[in-house]
């Protein structure tokens, strides 16, 4: 299935978009997409209902706007350097253990909404990224049991604020969470229809130029490793987001470097996994 969000912000209800293209309202089916949700099967539920009402439900406008197709999860963990092009790129060594950062959920946002230049930000940049969604409680999972415990992909732009993330002191989260910094979407796209998540073209234009052009072949740490190694230090809960890195071609690897400015109209999009597009606009 591929699940939304749709509506004005704070007050989207759930969807869902069918093969052909069309969005169908599953208000009726009584329960918005978020961690309750998932974690009472709700996938399989709500997969049983559609057999005997998908019928019944209301079309939704191609016009309306999509919210994240997951209400608030409770984290967002994003792994840094996850492409060795991109840890090339940025002067950084290669891990050899994931590294880990948060972003704050009130970063979150639809994936045609407008990302806001934070006040004071001269460093504003784009990452796409595969994310994934976790789909029940996860700790200290093994690695081989690891995709169990995932309910889907969705697309993320992770934007960084590189002058606050690198040359301000402390964790890079400050560079990370302003609002708007995690377009979500359009959809989640459920596991079983993404045969291979580790053979996903990923890429990102800005204003039409292709800057970032890669596959999640690539990943350094690969979907189960990141899972396993993530619960070993946490709980991970029904909805939270794994962002797992982007490829090169961001503003902070460019020479010379180059950010985002009012105006500027990015497009990205991950096979399977669908489309967004962002208008940069002043704080």
């Amino acid at each position: 299935m591929k699940l939304i969000r749709h509506g004005k912000p704070s007050q989207e209800k759930p969807g869902i978009q069918i093969p052909n293209g069309t969005r169908l309202d599953v208000s009726a089916f009584g329960q918005d997409f978020d961690e309750k949700f998932l974690e009472n099967d709700g996938l399989s539920k709500l997969a049983d209902w559609l057999k005997t009402n998908q019928s019944a439900c209301p079309i939704v406008s191609p016009t309306t706007r999509l919210g994240a197709p997951i209400g608030r999860p409770s984290k967002i963990i994003c792994v840094g350097l996850n492409y060795s092009d991109h840890a090339k790129e940025s002067g950084m060594t290669l891990p050899t253990e994931p590294i880990l950062f948060f972003k704050s959920t009130t970063a979150i946002c639809g994936p045609d909404d407008n990302v806001i230049i934070p006040k004071n930000s001269e460093k504003t940049d784009w990452e796409v990224e595969l994310a994934v969604v976790i789909g029940k409680k996860a700790s200290y999972v093994d690695e081989a049991d690891a995709m169990d415990c995932v309910a889907g992909y969705v697309l993320h732009n992770d934007i960084s604020e590189r002058a606050f993330q690198l040359e301000r002191q402390g964790q890079w989260v400050k560079g990370k969470s302003a609002d708007t910094f995690a377009p979500l979407g359009p959809f989640l796209v459920t596991k079983d229809e993404v045969a291979d998540p580790h053979n996903l073209g990923i890429w990102l234009k800005l204003n039409g130029e292709l800057l970032q052009n890669s596959n999640t072949s690539n990943l350094v740490f690969n979907i189960p490793h990141l899972v396993s190694y993530i619960s070993q230090f946490m709980t991970l809960l029904p909805g939270d987001v794994i962002s797992t890195g982007t490829p090169a071609g961001v503003g902070l690897g460019l020479n010379p470097q180059r950010y985002l400015v009012p105006g500027d109209v990015m497009e990205l999009g991950i096979d399977s996994l669908g489309v967004q597009r962002q208008v940069a606009v002043a704080y």
